[in-house]
C-alpha cells in the first residue's frame, strides 16, 4: 500500500508490523456531525478495512475533545453543562457513524480524562527545557524545536496568520515568541479548572491529543490522521510537544483529509453552511450517503450539491441488481493500495455491476453492505 504522506509530501509506500495503530483526532462535541467529519471519519474507516483484508490487525483511537472554546461557548448559549451538552453530541455522533457502517474504533477517550496524563506530559516538556511559564500560563518554545513547521512546510508568515485566523493568539503579550502556543492556561470563571503546581486552570488545545495518544498507543503512532484544517496549528504543534516530550518520533506517516465544501466555502460551524448526516439519513440510505463520499479522492476538495445523493442511490440500486459476487475485488484493492483511490474502485465496480456481475465482496470492502 503507498500513501500520501504530510511531511514528505509524496505518496509513498505504508509499512507497518502485524499491528497498525492509528489516532485520528475525533470531535468537538457541540453539534451534530456535518459532512466534513463524514468524509473525514469514512476516509479512515476505508483505510482500516482495507488494512484489516491485508491481514493486519488495527488499533485506532478516535479522540473527543470535550475541554475546548467551542464546546463551552455552546454551553453557555444554551444554558446547560458543556459536559452534559458533549455526551449528548457524541452520541448523536456515534449514531451517524453507525449507520455510515464505520467499523467501531479500539478506544473514544475523552480529553477530561487525560488530566493527570497531560499534567505529567506538560511536566515532562518543562523539565526537558521546550517550555516556560508566564503570566499564569504554560507555553511550548518553538525556538527551543528547530524543526518547528517541518510537518506543514508552511513559512514563517504562513503559520503566523494561519495561527492568528485558528485561535492561536499571536498578540498574547506573555509569549517569547508569537507563535508560541499554550500547554495550560487559566480557566474563565464559569470553565472547568483543575490544580497544578503552575497554577489552577485548563489544557490547551493541542496538548489533549498528545498526552491521549501516548496513553493509549505508545511513544510512537504508526499514522496520525484529520482533516487539512488541523495540520496547522494542531498537529505541528502536538508533533512539537510529543517529541521533546518523549525524544522519539511521534508519527511515521501523516495522512490528511481534505475538506468539503458548500456554497463556495468549506463546511464549518461558523459559517453555517452545512449538509448534516442526521438529516441526510431521513431521506436516503445511509449507503448512498457513504458512496456520495467515497466518490471523491481524500486528497482532493470537493463540493456538495444536489445531485450527489440521487447519483449514489441508482449507483448502490445498480450494485444491488448486480447481486452477489467476487467480481472487481482485485481491482478495488489495487485503487485503494493506490493513495486510497476510492474513486477508481467505485469505477471499477460500476463496470462490473453494469455487466451483469456480482459485486457484493468489492462493495464489502469499501464498507457497503449489499
Amino acid at each position: 500500500m503507498r500513501l500520501y504522506d504530510t511531511a514528505r509530501r509524496a505518496v509513498v509506500p505504508f509499512e507497518a508490523d502485524d499491528l497498525v495503530t492509528m489516532y485520528t483526532c475525533g470531535i468537538t462535541p457541540y453539534d451534530a456531525t456535518h459532512l466534513g467529519h463524514a468524509a473525514t471519519f469514512i476516509a479512515y474507516d476505508v483505510l482500516q478495512r482495507r488494512l484489516i483484508d491485508l491481514g493486519h490487525r488495527v488499533k485506532c483511537v478516535r479522540n473527543v475533545t470535550d475541554v475546548d472554546d467551542p464546546l463551552f461557548a455552546k454551553a453557555r448559549q444554551l444554558g446547560v453543562h458543556y459536559l452534559d451538552l458533549a455526551a449528548g453530541e457524541e452520541a448523536r455522533f456515534e449514531r451517524d457513524m453507525e449507520a455510515l457502517n464505520a467499523l467501531p474504533v479500539s478506544s473514544t477517550p475523552r480529553a477530561s480524562s487525560a488530566i493527570p496524563d497531560i499534567r505529567g506530559f506538560i511536566g515532562m516538556v518543562l523539565d526537558r527545557g521546550y517550555a516556560y511559564q508566564a503570566g499564569g500560563s504554560v507555553y511550548f518554545d518553538v525556538t527551543k524545536f528547530p524543526s518547528f513547521g517541518s510537518l506543514s512546510h508552511y513559512t514563517t508568515e504562513e503559520m503566523m496568520e494561519l495561527a492568528r485566523e485558528r485561535g492561536g493568539n499571536v498578540d498574547d503579550p506573555h509569549k517569547r515568541h508569537p507563535l508560541d502556543f499554550v500547554l495550560w492556561h487559566p480557566s474563565a470563571h464559569d470553565e472547568p479548572s483543575w490544580d497544578t503546581m503552575w497554577g489552577p486552570g485548563r489544557p490547551g488545545w493541542h496538548i489533549e491529543c498528545s498526552a491521549l495518544a501516548l496513553r493509549e498507543l505508545g511513544t510512537t503512532i504508526d499514522l496520525h490522521g484529520g482533516g487539512t484544517d488541523l495540520i496547522f496549528p494542531h498537529h505541528e504543534c502536538e508533533r512539537a510537544q510529543s517529541e521533546a516530550a518523549t525524544g522519539e518520533p511521534f508519527v511515521r506517516h501523516w495522512m490528511h483529509v481534505a475538506m468539503v465544501h458548500m456554497n463556495g466555502s468549506k463546511m464549518s460551524k461558523s459559517l453555517g453552511n452545512l449538509v448534516f448526516v442526521d438529516a441526510l439519513r431521513k431521506e436516503w440510505d445511509p449507503r448512498a450517503i457513504r458512496l456520495a463520499i467515497i466518490e471523491h479522492h481524500y486528497r482532493r476538495e470537493w463540493e456538495w450539491d444536489n445531485t450527489l445523493m440521487p447519483r449514489n442511490a441508482e449507483r448502490l440500486d445498480r450494485w444491488q441488481a448486480a447481486g452477489i459476487g467476487g467480481a472487481a475485488l482485485d481491482e478495488v484493492r489495487g485503487a485503494l493500495d493506490d493513495d486510497l483511490d476510492t474513486p477508481c474502485a467505485l469505477e471499477e465496480i460500476d463496470r462490473a455491476a453494469d455487466a451483469g456481475h456480482g459485486v457484493s465482496a468489492a462493495a464489502a470492502l469499501l464498507g457497503v453492505d449489499i
